[in-house]
């Protein structure tokens, strides 16, 4: 699996400066990112807080261990 350059946390943050007031295309050039990588973390994130965020990762593993292990129980 690709390893993330940014944590959940880390995006929560980038969107709350956003939500601040501060222009989209400034953040995205201070961070590093494109628009569109930003407008989609925007849709999956939005009105996250960084304890959702948490929880949506470990449900996120909880769910690839279970599709994992399905094929072996047949």
């Amino acid at each position: 699996m690709k390893q993330k350059r940014f944590s959940d946390e880390q995006i929560i943050k980038i969107l709350k400066q956003a939500e601040a007031g501060m222009k989209t295309a400034d953040l995205c050039r201070q961070e590093g990112i494109r628009e569109q990588t930003f407008y989609r973390w925007k849709s999956k994130y939005g009105q996250m807080q960084v304890s959702d965020a948490r929880r949506l990762r470990e449900l996120e593993k909880e769910n690839h261990r279970h599709n994992n292990c399905w094929p072996m129980r047949i």
